[in-house]
């Protein structure tokens, strides 16, 4: 991860409060793959929980790859429509101040990017693309109420927790505090 200056000076979460996560998923073509999360250890069983209950719901994922494989580049891992957590991101592609950020502290998880883009404000555009940007059905995609809403939801998270439409994003709050899980509901 420091290769990859995923982690360095200045970066909240460390070594000792990360965990990495290997877990089944299925892929566009229905095939089960075996993806990484690296997130921080106060929301990993809930994570496995919440990716468990997608694997048994099939819920597609393209794919499933820590940032180090993206050298950090949360715009190279947006574009391979990659799901991701963990990520002390570059000042040059910081949204949040790195104390402050969900993805910084391992509490974060972007899903399927490419069907559920984010807008950002300081440029007007879509990213990684806007052609998934309107909210209907679709493979892959993330639906207030759906499969994955409601996943994240009952273990205590929250979609898109920003004042701008980021359809991939769920985290446990915003400024990133430690998560003290709560015992999941019933679906």
């Amino acid at each position: 991860m420091k290769a990859a200056d995923l982690w360095r000076a200045g970066c909240p979460a460390t070594r000792e409060t990360l965990r990495r996560i290997e877990i089944n998923y299925v892929d566009f073509e229905g095939e089960v793959r075996r993806g990484v999360l690296v997130v921080n250890a106060d929301v990993t069983a809930g994570v496995v929980r919440i990716f468990t209950r997608l694997f048994d719901e099939r819920f597609p994922i393209r794919r499933m790859r820590p940032m180090e494989n993206y050298d950090g580049d949360v715009n190279a891992s947006l574009a391979d429509d990659n799901t991701s957590a963990f990520n002390c991101r570059r000042p040059d592609q910081i949204n949040a101040p790195a104390n402050e950020s969900p993805h910084a502290n391992g509490r974060a998880i972007d899903i399927n990017p490419l069907e559920n883009p984010w807008k950002d404000l300081r440029t007007k555009r879509w990213n990684p693309s806007a052609e998934n940007s309107k909210r209907a059905p679709g493979k892959g995609k993330i639906l207030e109420g759906g499969v994955v809403w409601q996943a994240f939801k009952d273990e205590g998270w929250v979609w898109q927790d920003i004042d701008v439409p980021d359809y991939m994003h769920f985290d446990t709050g915003y400024p990133s505090v430690p998560f003290k899980e709560s015992a999941p509901t019933s679906p």
